[in-house]
């Protein structure tokens, strides 16, 4: 065997998306070779994920003809030659358009490949005495095999042409009896779990991703987040993401003792639990916060901006921010004044303009409201695209408006005068009550979302759909 030294470290990409080959720097001299196998700094820098491997198996071929596969298994793999020389086959069965696409390459041991979850491995030993490595990120075990796929090495459709004809090559029975490509049910791609599936956002959410398989929903019946069981009993091996859509929002009960334990307990303990899952099983952790974060002094929100909480549901969701920000894969959705299915402030003062109430509402606090569908449309767009992981605002676009703004324009819009409207200052309007701090200016810069490719919808026309 013949192996080329010196190359350089250089990436291909195949027909199957998410297979790439590999050239490996091989050095040798008289006393034989040394490679570095798998580089992970190197490796990452070129585009290879950075999957966090945590097993190596290896196949040793005595014959010349050994063929093995077609299967693909429920985890990633990075693929080399130990020693000998190979000709590989792989086939994409995975759901999708790409679905029985095939790639072939010869392989000796300056060369690697990179397969992803549901993509079909096989390879036929082309000398004596080879071995062929795989590097794995996730524990076999045979539970994991009812969720492999397979497809007969010799399928008419994939049409691969083997170097040693089937006939005259070693094949186990198993392989033998593997399904054509015509009966070969595909392998889904991991889920999407939302939790907190029942609330405003929830909802969005569902309407959303209507239809979608792939995204399942949990309410507070199904995954109560402030329990330890509820994390222990699910296999987060099957999801590639959870989108966290719970959250304990009540401003001013949470400046009670019994509200501040539960406000700490759903938005901070919970979430903890959230992103230490998050971390140990390599998952997306998307994160909604709040203008609440802030204590209102500056004039527009970016995403720089020191957390300056005011009140204990700010605090909570500060320290909630600070955890998800230690998540390797995580996207904080930082909204304001949210609107959607449900109770809320444009409901509420609809409701008062159609029994002819007037009432007094705040006009010293500014911001702009955000719009379920905005806010869920913005986070489908951030897992679809793959955006740089981090912190977004997102809110419905359009000029900031006060409190007292908003509610006359619902007056308007629901046939009433917007002078029933007054409006009064933050201070007048809590004198005698019991309330949490609000931030005078909730504006959120929406730059960095936009730059992404994402357009929130103006804020005028969403309530205009939302009372119709």
């Amino acid at each position: 065997m013949s192996i080329e030294f010196s190359k350089k470290l250089v990436a291909h990409e195949t027909p199957i998306p998410g297979v790439v080959l590999y050239d490996l720097p091989v050095h040798g001299d008289n006393r034989g070779w040394f490679k570095e196998n798998w580089q992970r700094e190197k490796m990452v820098a070129l585009g290879l994920p950075d999957f966090s491997p945590v097993q190596n198996n290896i196949s040793f071929n005595e014959k010349a003809g050994t063929t093995r596969g077609i299967h693909a298994e429920p985890w990633d793999k990075f693929i080399s030659v130990a020693t000998g020389r190979i000709f590989g086959a792989w086939v994409d069965l995975r759901e999708g358009a790409t679905f029985g696409t095939v790639f072939t390459a010869e392989m000796d041991p300056s060369q690697a490949i990179f397969i992803p979850r549901g993509v079909g491995n096989a390879f036929q030993t082309l000398e004596d005495n080879t071995a062929y490595t795989y590097l794995v990120n996730d524990h076999w075990s045979a539970d994991a095999q009812g969720q492999y796929t397979f497809l007969n090495l010799a399928d008419e459709s994939a049409a691969i042409r083997w170097p040693i004809p089937l006939e005259d090559a070693e094949l186990s029975d198993k392989d033998k009896a593997h399904p054509r490509l015509a009966e070969v049910v595909p392998m889904p791609p991991k889920k999407i779990l939302v939790v907190g599936a029942d609330g405003q956002l929830g909802k969005a959410l569902r309407g959303m991703y209507d239809g979608d398989a792939s995204v399942e929903f949990a309410g507070r019946g199904e995954f109560d987040i402030t329990d330890v069981e509820a994390f222990s009993n699910r296999n987060w091996k099957n999801y590639s993401a959870i989108i966290n859509a719970a959250a304990y929002t009540a401003v001013d009960a949470a400046e009670t003792a019994e509200g501040r334990a539960a406000a700490w307990a759903n938005n901070v303990t919970a979430v903890a639990r959230l992103a230490g899952t998050a971390v140990e099983h390599q998952l997306t952790l998307v994160h909604v916060s709040s203008d609440y974060v802030f204590d209102g002094s500056r004039d527009i929100h970016d995403e720089t901006e020191e957390f300056s909480p005011l009140g204990v549901y700010g605090q909570t969701k500060a320290a909630g921010d600070a955890i998800v920000s230690a998540v390797p894969r995580h996207y904080i959705v930082r909204t304001s004044w949210v609107i959607g299915e449900g109770s809320n402030f444009v409901r509420t003062m609809a409701s008062l303009a159609s029994r002819g109430i007037k009432p007094s509402v705040v006009n010293d606090q500014v911001g702009r409201l955000s719009f379920t569908e905005d806010i869920a449309a913005g986070i489908q767009h951030l897992l679809m695209t793959a955006a740089p992981y981090g912190t977004y605002n997102l809110s419905s676009d359009g000029g900031p408006q006060s409190w007292a703004d908003i509610a006359a324009d619902v007056y308007e819009l629901s046939g009433a005068s917007r002078e029933d409207v007054t409006g009064v200052s933050t201070e007048e309007y809590f004198r005698g009550k019991t309330a949490a701090p609000r931030p005078l200016n909730s504006v959120l810069d929406l730059a960095k979302i936009k730059a992404t490719g994402f357009k929130p919808a103006d804020s005028a026309s969403r309530m205009l759909e939302y009372l119709r």
